[in-house]
């Protein structure tokens, strides 16, 4: 390329100004590189480098039930609000976690017609928790095609050796969607939460996965002004994780109640409720991570429901809206006939109504991932809400909600706007084509347009902060892009999560391929700049749906056998890591219970804890940090660390860092507020780590 096309390239897209850097960059042989350290080399900290790394699914508890901390530190988890017993039995407290099984018809009329966060009218506790189904992997060779080692290796590179056995073993040995006779009296479990390993039940095991939808967790929550107490002045009871998992589960594509409905109908039971024993032995290398450096026991996901609204959190600060081509904001289809001349032609509605079906206990009328679609007629929907509108289904109960709390609350609803509140495929494919316009048989209407809206991409390159988004298996993703070839083995394994990646709904980096490439990458092209010295600033980090710990399409296990193989190989390189944090978390909770305070911070959440690991040297080993933080306070800690603006007038990196309450370190005095997470870190001094 001539440096005059170079030039004009450059101002073609000087709207995001590290586009012209990174031409400059990789057509000039780095001239301006010097530039860029040096920009990137004023810090606020000695961290230099920062690499997130986000697996899948799992709460705080359902992880860390019965961690206890070094050195005089303190937890807030079930065994230390005395609901369990180190032994995974139920505690003194336990009652503290009872779930209810509720009964709409004992409330009015008009109000059983309507959705609810909080119903209050109940049958009381149950006497027993509906048992926990089975799910994931009955045998893991004939369902994953992954038979021996050789195939293992070949189909994934992200694991540390010792661990590529755990991608053959685990497989449930039952049907599907029966009691998982594997766990200890799953048919006389009290109403709570209950171990989920034990001799018959291994750690390493396949499992069921349990609903994580936006307005299902809302209502599993249980916020209610009227349940407030000085330690948790929200409200959140979070008492009704089983009952919504089985009278609505992960919802119903517009389709009646099925015939013979009953506790089993959406193949979940309890299995929200399950948590891991890390005293006997599970988890064991995050366990180690915690007790080596340090971690968060007040960090959440920032929004109700699954990876797509939360993986877009990380990325926007912010929920993005349905818009048209110009990024305007336009209205879903409703009703309407899409994909009209394909085999997949058919009448979707995108607009979420989360009012139970009349005389149904808690069938939505119109939630769901949208049905159909490979060769047959596509139906139903749901994930757009306009929450301006308090007369939209399912709004009122939020926004009445957010308007009781003692601290004011903005929704962050414009008005017009249709906000995204799950999983939707992104406007882009790896290539930077359209994936909403694009009607192909393998494609899905269940596609968000590309926003136009900014995210942290933007700021870092505005400031000429170097960054990349590296996805396992996004090689393979650009040779099939509408993964026809999903799952399967081998060197072409495409395992790759495209609705967990925030920069591919966005125009100015999918749009523009010189930024498009430079910026998203494969993991084998990450542990070569690890190995080389060569990370950028920023660095993401997104394992496939072999290890990303996913329930039932994964394991914790692998899950921890790839962030070991990161830790150890970035400790390799000694001087890499004295300048680096690892940043280890999920994208969100998977639906599974959680017992911490639960802030509100807009329409949209924040939701259930989950799991925040620092990996650095500027660690105190077994620091627990109790600042209240989210996903956002990633994107905090990017911004002050390098010296960067917030992405937007509205986005969540404006909230204050918090004032903790005087006694209770978890409730910001001054909010809504989210930390930067700087406390997880003493800068005076380096962990001595003899792993």
């Amino acid at each position: 390329m001539k440096l005059k096309e170079v030039v004009s390239e450059c101002v073609q897209y000087c709207r995001v100004a590290v586009a012209g850097v990174t031409i400059f960059q990789f057509a000039l042989g780095g001239m301006f590189a010097p530039s860029l350290q040096a920009q990137e080399e004023k810090t606020a900290s000695p961290i230099k480098h920062a690499i997130i790394i986000v697996g899948e699914n799992r709460s705080f508890d359902h992880i860390f039930a019965t961690y206890q901390p070094t050195n005089g530190q303190t937890v807030d988890n079930l065994l230390s609000r005395k609901i369990i017993n180190a032994d995974g039995t139920p505690g003194p407290n336990f009652s503290q976690a009872a779930q209810i099984d509720v009964d709409p018809f004992q409330r009015d009329s008009d109000d059983s017609s309507r959705y609810s966060i909080s119903p209050e009218s109940d049958n009381g506790v149950y006497p027993t928790l509906p048992p926990p189904l089975t799910g994931g992997l009955s045998d893991v060779c004939k369902d994953n095609g992954i038979c021996t080692l050789a195939q293992a290796m070949a189909s994934e590179n992200g694991l540390y050796p010792t661990y590529y056995q755990y991608l053959l073993t685990g497989g449930t040995g039952q049907a599907s969607h029966v009691p998982d006779t594997r766990i200890k009296n799953v048919l006389d479990l009290p109403s709570g939460p209950f171990q989920l390993t034990s001799s018959s039940m291994p750690y390493d095991s396949y499992a069921a996965s349990p609903v994580h939808r936006f307005y299902q967790m809302w209502q599993q929550e249980d916020c209610n002004i009227k349940h407030a107490t000085p330690k948790n002045p929200s409200g959140c009871k979070a008492d009704l994780f089983p009952w919504v998992e089985v009278t609505v589960g992960a919802g119903t594509n517009g389709k009646p109640l099925p015939a013979n409905f009953s506790d089993r109908t959406t193949g979940e039971g309890s299995t929200s409720m399950a948590f891991y024993n890390v005293q006997e032995g599970d988890a064991p290398y995050l366990k180690y991570l915690a007790d080596t450096y340090s971690m968060s026991d007040n960090y959440h996901q920032p929004v109700m429901g699954g990876t797509g609204a939360n993986s877009i959190m990380l990325g926007f600060g912010d929920a993005i809206f349905f818009s048209d081509s110009n990024g305007n904001p336009a209205k879903p289809p409703e009703n309407v006939m899409v994909y009209g001349g394909t085999p997949d032609a058919g009448v979707v509605n995108e607009i979420e109504n989360p009012n139970p079906l009349p005389g149904t206990k808690n069938w939505y009328i119109e939630d769901g991932y949208g049905a159909g679609g490979f060769g047959s007629a596509v139906s139903g929907g749901g994930s757009y809400t306009n929450c301006s509108d308090s007369d939209a289904p399912g709004v009122f109960s939020i926004l009445n909600y957010l308007v009781s709390l003692p601290y004011e609350v903005n929704p962050k609803c414009d008005p017009g706007r249709y906000y995204l509140l799950n999983n939707y495929n992104p406007g882009y494919f790896g290539d930077g084509s359209n994936a909403y316009t694009d009607h192909y048989v393998y494609n899905t209407p269940f596609t968000i347009p590309p926003t136009k809206q900014h995210s942290i991409a933007d700021v870092l390159m505005a400031a000429g902060v170097s960054w990349k988004y590296y996805s396992d298996q996004w090689d393979s993703y650009l040779t099939d892009k509408y993964q026809i070839n999903y799952g399967t083995i081998g060197a072409k394994s495409d395992q790759y999560c495209n609705i967990c990646n925030p920069f591919q709904y966005e125009t100015e980096v999918m749009a523009n391929a010189s930024v498009r490439t430079a910026h998203l990458k494969d993991t084998e092209d990450f542990y070569e700049d690890l190995k080389s010295g060569n990370l950028p600033a920023v660095s993401y980090v997104k394992p496939s749906g072999w290890v990303d710990g996913h329930p039932a399409s994964s394991k914790v296990d692998l899950f921890e056998g790839f962030v070991k193989k990161i830790v150890n190989d970035l400790k390799a390189n000694e001087e890499l890591w004295e300048s680096t944090a690892i940043f280890v978390t999920v994208d969100e909770g998977g639906g599974y219970y959680d017992s911490g305070y639960v802030q509100p911070l807009d329409y949209f959440g924040d939701g259930t804890r989950i799991p925040l690991i620092v990996v650095s040297q500027y660690t105190s080993a077994g620091h627990i940090s109790h600042s209240y933080t989210d996903h956002v306070s990633i994107l905090k800690f990017i911004e002050r660390n390098w010296n960067l603006g917030t992405i937007s007038k509205r986005s969540r990196d404006n909230l204050p860092n918090p004032t903790p309450t005087k006694g209770n370190a978890y409730v910001p005095a001054n909010s809504p507020a989210i930390g930067d997470l700087f406390d997880l870190f003493d800068f005076s001094k380096k962990v001595q780590d003899n792993d």
